[in-house]
Order: structure tokens, then sequence, then C-alpha cells
């Protein structure tokens, strides 16, 4: 056995017994390529890291944003609570200063919207009982809707009118005030409307399709049941025979008389020769056009109507639900939150992905 396997102790450590290493991974990767593992691994930590910043962004983000909704709703509620008189959204004065009551009817009108029947009454109730209300104003901007709830509310007005004879009211029609939403118009005591407001649609309308040659091209059978000659008088796969049209036809003229003469009624003589100028065939007109043919009184707005009453204050009537509100209001705040975020990480993403390429 030879001696060469002791150690010299007169020699470094480190250079004694210097054989090559023979790592079997170096073995495997070609030079050309040497290094590329640890840019791999430097970019897997990179998205690691930028992975946990997003998610301790969004984070502090959820949690601003349930704190900033407990303060929102916290201070709504307590607004809401100090509001007196019934009236939860009094706008810019005390229900108990002389103001201008105004009653909103916005959108279609029906049971299940905003513009509905019972709660715009409520509202109308509420607004001429109170004493330091002066007149009251109906803010129209609707397309129409239910004959139903357009002619009770009409009946209320008619009724307010005469049970307050020293309160005056008006209806203020803004973009449109056409079918109901001008019967409701036609229950006041003047009618003012914006030159180019839409005006009139005096009529009723039942829409009918029948979509029985589509069907029989697409292979689809009609298998409705039914009891009763004429329940499915309005069905979509066969047309109404010369009896049913004529039924049709006469509710419809019946809707309409009720429609005329709830007009009639309101507008009286102001109406310049109805039917001569189709003033209750369906048309509609200008409001300009609207004040020459009798259907409006004047041209203005709610503004213009308070100067003339020489009224400095408003308050809005309508009693709406403070957490529709307030979810609706963080509804769109979110969404639109939600919309930034996404765009920038997206545009955040397209960058670095552009970087790479090159």
């Amino acid at each position: 056995m030879s001696d060469n396997w002791l150690p010299d102790p007169n020699k470094p450590q480190n250079q004694q017994n210097q054989q090559p290493i023979h790592n079997p991974i170096h073995q495997q990767i070609p030079s050309q390529y040497a290094g590329k593992e640890w840019q791999l691994l430097e970019k897997t930590l990179m998205a690691s890291i930028q992975e946990q910043r997003r998610a301790r962004r969004w984070s502090v983000f959820f949690k601003l944003l349930t704190f900033g909704y407990i303060i929102v709703v916290g201070s709504l509620m307590a607004r809401s609570c100090q509001q007196t008189d019934g009236n939860p959204k009094a706008l810019t004065a005390s229900v108990t200063e002389p103001h201008l009551a105004v009653v909103e009817v916005k959108g279609a009108i029906a049971s299940g919207n905003e513009a509905n029947s019972r709660d715009i009454n409520k509202a109308l109730k509420d607004a001429f009982e109170n004493d330091s209300a002066k007149a009251v104003a109906v803010r129209i901007n609707s397309p129409g809707g239910s004959p139903v709830q357009s002619d009770e509310i009409f009946q209320t007005m008619r009724e307010l009118r005469k049970e307050h004879t020293d309160k005056k009211l008006y209806a203020v029609i803004e973009d449109i005030g056409a079918s109901g939403a001008y019967y409701i118009a036609v229950g006041a005591d003047e009618i003012w409307v914006n030159p180019s407001s839409l005006v009139g649609s005096i009529g009723v309308i039942m829409p009918s399709y029948n979509i029985e040659k589509l069907m029989d091209k697409a292979g689809v059978t009609d298998g409705t049941m039914h009891a009763g000659e004429y329940k499915d008088i309005l069905s979509l796969t066969r047309p109404m025979t010369d009896f049913e049209r004529t039924h049709v036809q006469g509710v419809l003229d019946n809707t309409h008389k009720h429609f005329i003469d709830a007009v009639k009624q309101g507008r009286g003589n102001r109406l310049k020769d109805p039917e001569a100028n189709h003033l209750f065939s369906g048309l509609f007109w200008s409001g300009e056009q609207a004040i020459g043919l009798g259907l409006a009184d004047k041209a203005g707005s709610l503004s213009k109507l308070e100067k003339e009453l020489k009224l400095d204050k408003a308050v809005l009537y309508n009693q709406k639900d403070p957490m529709q509100q307030i979810f609706g209001r963080f509804a769109t705040q979110i969404g639109q939150g939600m919309g930034e975020s996404f765009a920038n990480q997206m545009d955040s993403k397209l960058q670095n992905d552009s970087k790479e390429l090159k």
C-alpha cells in the first residue's frame, strides 16, 4: 500500500486531493444554455413576489372599501333619522320652512317600478297636507306605462286639488311626458314644458306578434293547451280571428276613451280643436307645439317655477328606501373601481409581455 494516502501537513487543506468534481446536471446542459436555469428560477420567484403584492393590494382595497361603506351607511342612516315630518328625502330645506313641494314621476309607470301610484299618491298627500308647502309640482320625465297606475294618480291629484283649493298644483315635464305620463300631467292646474320636450301620445297600444312561419322553419310545434275558447287570444303562434281582433280593439277603444275623458276634464277649453289637430290620435309633439295646441300652458323649468312663486327652496317628497340608494351607489362605485383596476392590470401585463418578447 502506498503512503500517498496520508495527508501532508505542509500543504493547505484545500489543495489536497484536488480531483475534478463531476456534476451530472451541468453535464446535461449545453454550454450555450449555461445560466438560463437561473434566469428561469429568477422569473419564477419574481412572479411569485408580484402575485403576493397583488394579493396585498386587493386585501387593502377591500378593507378600505368596507371601511368606507360602513362610514357612508352610518352617515346616511343618521341623516334619515334626523329628518322629520315623514319626508326622508328633503333635498335643500327643512320641511317647516316655506317651500315648493316636488313629487317625481320618473321612468316607466308600473306597480313594481319607482313610478307607481301607491308611492306617488302618498307623496302627493304629504305635500298637500304640509302647511309649509306653498305649492306642489309634479316633475315628470316618463314615456308612460300602465293606464291603471296613471289613472289612480290622476284621480288623486284631482281630489287633492278639491280638498286644498288654496294650494296650486303644477306639472313640469322635462325630457318626455307621453302617454300615461301625460295622463298624469293633465291632473294639474298648469302644465309647464321645455320647448323641446316630447308631449302627448294620447293613445293606447297592445303589441301583438305572429311567429308561426318562423316556428315552421325551425321545426317547432306549439303544444299549448287551454280551457276557454279564447284563452289563447294573444297567442304568438297563430293569427287572431276576426271576432278576436274586434274584441281586442273594443277593449283598447274603451281604455282610450277613459284617457280622452281625463284629458278633456283636465284641459277643458284650453285644447285647440282636438279633432282637426288629431290630439287624441296617439301623435306626440314638441313642448313648443304642445303649448300652441293647448296641451300645455307655459315654457319653463322647475327652477323657473320657483322664481315665479318667489320660493327659494324646493323639497322632494318621494319616499325612497335609503338602503336601496346606498347599495345602488356602491354598486356603481364598486363596478367603476373594479373596471379601472382590471384595466390597469391588463395594461401592466401587456407591457410586461411586450418586454419579454423583445
